[in-house]
């Protein structure tokens, strides 16, 4: 595989890899006016290569984070096709390595819960979005992953954090189903360490976690394919990432990064930070 078109620090076969990064560059499930998150995958490792790796006196140097993946072994399995979820993801959780995913819109999510679902039931789900995704009266799109997936959940152990633009529908779904959730402005009034152990006392076992990037206000990241204003910081949502990460998940997703709509892509490079800085987090 061409640098460019792999993460820059996955340094390891698929056999003897515990990550294994994969780009789904699907956007069909998407209603946003703004396109191009298909683009994501690949723009991400490129900025990643742009932006992670150092060149001085013809030493490469890798920026690494916090605690560094040097030694964390990675395999950048390269990108997919929606439809090859199934058959891809039954490899890589049968070969017993933690899956991250990068999109493409958050439809895409829904086929890889699925895929855990069939290897360990009914997950715990920790979906951090700037948007419910409760939609009922339309499926199989962007806006209706949680309903698309309520056979793959078990939503009493499940948790969304930053959501700030629900409809209607989705209020009334969220009463429901007794789906549990925080808001940004939750997180300014309890602080980011309560938050966090609210959502490590919800989840149980076989935690995935989904992160639309919108989660994030745009002013940390405003390449988003439906950016929404007063969202959560991005040294919050890593906190927390590291601290679900360091309790242990089966699966993680980075969705919705829109690289056409971007600023200087600090929304991409950012994405790329978060990969690294759960990789160094990861118990594998």
């Amino acid at each position: 595989m061409n640098k460019n078109k792999q993460i820059c620090w996955a340094n390891s076969t698929f056999d003897e890899s515990k990550i294994v990064i994969l780009g789904i560059p699907d956007e069909s499930g998407s209603h946003a006016i703004f396109a191009g998150a298909s683009a994501a995958p690949d723009h991400i490792r490129k900025i990643s290569n742009a932006n992670d790796v150092y060149v001085e006196k013809k030493l490469h140097c890798l920026a690494q984070p916090t605690f560094g993946v040097g030694k964390t072994r990675v395999h950048d399995f390269g990108n997919i096709k929606k439809r090859q979820v199934p058959q891809v993801f039954e490899k890589i959780l049968g070969s017993k390595k933690l899956p991250i995913s990068i999109g493409g819109d958050h439809s895409n999510t829904t086929p890889l819960l699925k895929a855990f679902a069939k290897k360990y039931g009914k997950i715990s789900l920790v979906y951090f979005d700037a948007h419910p995704d409760f939609v009922s009266h339309t499926r199989n799109y962007y806006g209706s992953v949680i309903t698309d997936c309520l056979d793959y959940i078990d939503v009493k152990s499940s948790i969304q954090i930053g959501i700030r633009s629900p409809e209607q529908e989705e209020l009334e779904n969220i009463k429901k189903h007794k789906l549990q959730v925080i808001t940004p402005f939750d997180i300014v009034e309890k602080g980011i360490k309560s938050v966090t152990k609210t959502i490590l006392d919800t989840v149980k076992e076989n935690v995935y976690v989904s992160f639309d990037m919108d989660c994030l206000d745009p002013a940390f990241a405003p390449g988003v394919s439906v950016p929404v204003p007063i969202g959560v910081q991005a040294t919050e949502a890593m906190y927390s990432l590291r601290k679900i990460v360091q309790r242990g998940i089966v699966g993680f997703d980075l969705m919705e990064v829109c690289p056409a709509h971007d600023l200087n892509d600090v929304t991409s490079h950012l994405a790329s930070r978060m990969i690294g800085e759960l990789v160094s987090s990861c118990k594998v």
